[in-house]
């Protein structure tokens, strides 16, 4: 699975974007997909995860009520909706597939076998 994540860009405090992370292949919907961060000088973090058929969603407790996170399998595409942005959710935003994982471990970035190449989203004050 190849995955390719676009729409970050610059934002005012308060504001919102849509994350979009395409993928290849016809296997898409066999895999939970996760949304994850990294901000310089940070560890990679968890942000958002749903599993195969959308039914179920996970967040960070920092993101929970501000985004949102969805799936479309015929589009073969993961969205992440960021509202009410705040200067720290500035990082580098990365799409992950995952082909098997347990709920316990949803959050782990290891868990993941397929990772995008990252968008950068600024949040400005």
């Amino acid at each position: 699975v190849q995955l390719q994540a676009s729409g970050g860009g610059l934002v005012q405090a308060g504001g919102s974007l849509r994350l979009s992370c395409a993928a290849s292949g016809r296997t898409f919907s066999s895999y939970a997909m996760g949304w994850f961060r990294q901000a310089p000088g940070k560890e990679r973090e968890f942000v958002a995860a749903i599993r195969r058929s959308g039914g179920s969603t996970y967040y960070a407790d920092s993101v929970k009520g501000r985004f949102t996170i969805s799936r479309d399998n015929a589009k073969n595409t993961v969205y992440l909706q960021m509202n009410s942005l705040k200067p720290e959710d500035t990082a580098v935003y990365y799409c992950a597939a995952a082909g098997s994982v347990i709920l316990s471990a949803i959050r782990r970035p290891n868990e993941y076998d397929y990772w995008g190449q990252g968008t950068l989203v600024t949040v400005s004050s």
